[in-house]
């Protein structure tokens, strides 16, 4: 594994006699005479170098036959999911493979994406070392599935504390982070399904520079995908329960608030009642020239207020203090 600063150079010499597979790995599409400088070298039909250059592309795989100037080669596109600052981060890696060669583009150049791949083929006696090129394209595509699986467990984890917090006290924020992981789930469902037809594509259709060895391999990476789908379907599903939770919350929360308002001005209208009667100008009204009126007026409120909540609680409609 080395770096390549000066391009011509590099492409200048022909592939050591020690290596059986060669592979270039591009890092960013920002320099586009690096792109166009391969594609000549490896004979790579423009259709296909179109693609890579425009990024944003479905996951798939399309066979090129040796047709003129142009060589046989197994091209994929596939979408690299990962955190970035704490949001989802999503970028497209295409790939080429010829029988003795595969060639990566990267829309960014983020060098962690083939850590794991490059420590195996830095280790001695590594299986990936004594394969041909496709069993390459097998454990690339491996590691970009595999690096799904965490990012799964976190959203997982955030489901389950944000389900526990919509239980104990729903607030808006919570919803609109429920809202904010259903986008990511989106996403990453958008690019795990195609992908597992792209996988299911490599496993069924023959093509040269594909051995069926890898073949049987990428068994391995369309089980992993389809655990992916699965995980997503669960929490896309848990995420509308949470949903569900928080408007049931509510709702229960708005009721208990209506009940409350409901009962006091219940109770308050036979009060208003007796003060009405009471406060109206009438000159002849026996009760209130005598001592007692004041005092029975509050009695009666009283009574009136407490036989109520009596009433309403054997009812079940008030909750008594347990």
């Amino acid at each position: 594994v080395r770096e390549v600063d000066d391009v011509p150079a590099f492409l200048a010499e022909h592939r050591p006699e020690w290596s059986a597979v060669r592979w270039i790995d591009v890092g960013g599409l920002s320099d586009l005479g690096v792109v166009e400088a391969l594609a000549r070298k490896y004979h790579l039909h423009p259709l296909a170098v179109e693609d890579v250059l425009h990024v944003g592309q479905r996951p798939k795989c399309e066979a090129y036959p040796a047709q003129g100037e142009y060589q046989a080669r197994l091209f994929v596109i596939a979408r690299v999911l990962g955190l970035a600052g704490g949001a989802l981060a999503e970028e497209q890696v295409s790939f080429f493979v010829g029988h003795n060669t595969v060639l990566t583009f990267r829309e960014r150049g983020s060098a962690e994406l083939w850590g794991p791949v490059r420590h195996r083929l830095e280790a001695a006696g590594a299986r990936v070392r004594e394969h041909d090129a496709s069993y390459l394209l097998y454990t690339l595509l491996d590691a970009i599935v595999d690096r799904w699986f965490p990012l799964l467990e976190e959203i997982g984890d955030r489901l389950e504390q944000l389900e526990d917090e919509v239980l104990e006290n729903p607030t808006r924020d919570a919803v609109a982070r429920v809202h904010a992981i259903r986008r990511e789930l989106l996403v990453l469902r958008r690019a795990a399904w195609p992908m597992r037809e792209v996988i299911g594509s490599l496993q069924r259709e023959p093509h040269e520079c594909l051995s069926e060895a890898t073949r049987t391999y990428l068994r391995d990476v369309h089980d992993h995908i389809v655990q992916v789908i699965e995980m997503i379907e669960a929490y896309r599903e848990v995420a509308a329960s949470v949903q569900e939770t928080f408007m049931t919350a509510t709702s229960n929360r708005m009721n208990e608030v209506m009940k409350v308002l409901t009962v006091v001005g219940t109770i308050f209208i036979p009060i208003t009642f007796l003060a009405g009667v009471y406060g109206m100008n009438f000159r002849h009204m026996p009760e209130l020239e005598a001592a007692w009126t004041y005092p029975l007026f509050w009695i009666l409120c009283v009574a009136v207020s407490g036989g109520m909540l009596l009433w309403m609680r054997r009812r079940g409609w008030v909750q008594g203090p347990k």
